[in-house]
C-alpha cells in the first residue's frame, strides 16, 4: 500500500478507534471515539468520512453499528496486528491496567545507565499515564525482564511511554527458547 499522509487529527482519531475496538472487539460508536481524544461527536463524524475515502475505517450501520478499522489503517500508523500477542503486562502505580499489552521495549543509552531511557510501545491507550509516575513492564515471555521506570514523558497518537529506568531485572536461570 502507497504511504498516506495522515493528519495528527487523523492519527488521533484512529489511534482511538483501534485501541477502543482491540477492547471491545466490536463496532465503535464516534462519541466513544469523541470522548477518548476529546473532541466534538460531529468533527468526528466529519473526519471518519475522510478516513473512510482513504480505506481506513469501514462504517458498521445499525443499532449496534458504529466504525472498524481497515487493515490498512494499521499499516497506515504502522501498528503489528498478531493474532494471538504475548502476554506482557504493564502496572501503573503498583496495579495492572486492564485492556493494554506491551508491544515492545526499545532500549537507548545502556552504556550510560544513569541516562537509560526506555521507550514502552503499547497496545491501548496511554492516555491516564502522567509525568512522574511509576510503571512496571513485564515479564517479558522469553527472557522475563522486568522494567521499572518512572514516566518521563509520552506520544498518546502513537501509543509510547518514555520511561527513566529506575531498575531492570531478568533471573539468572537460562531463559526459556
Amino acid at each position: 500500500m502507497s504511504s498516506i499522509e495522515l493528519t495528527s487529527s487523523q492519527k488521533s482519531i484512529l489511534t482511538a478507534l483501534i485501541n477502543l475496538y482491540g477492547e471491545q472487539e466490536d463496532a465503535v460508536k464516534g462519541e466513544a471515539i469523541a470522548e477518548e481524544v476529546d473532541r466534538n461527536p460531529g468533527t468526528i463524524r466529519n473526519q471518519m468520512q475522510s478516513l473512510k475515502a482513504l480505506q481506513l475505517v469501514e462504517g458498521v450501520p445499525g443499532p449496534k453499528g458504529g466504525y472498524k478499522p481497515t487493515s490498512n489503517a494499521y499499516e497506515a500508523l504502522d501498528i503489528q496486528r498478531m493474532d494471538e500477542p504475548a502476554d506482557v503486562p504493564i502496572f501503573h502505580e503498583g496495579d495492572q491496567v486492564e485492556g493494554v499489552n506491551v508491544d515492545g521495549i526499545d532500549l537507548s543509552s545502556v552504556h550510560h545507565p544513569e541516562l537509560c531511557r526506555a521507550e514502552i510501545h503499547v497496545q491501548g491507550s496511554v492516555r491516564d499515564f502522567h509525568e512522574g509516575d511509576s510503571v512496571t513492564v513485564g515479564p517479558t515471555p522469553l527472557s522475563k525482564l522486568v522494567v521499572d521506570g518512572t514516566v518521563d514523558g509520552k506520544d498518546d497518537t502513537a501509543n509510547i511511554l518514555i520511561l527513566r529506568i529506575d531498575d531492570m531485572r531478568a533471573p539468572d536461570e537460562p531463559a526459556e527458547h
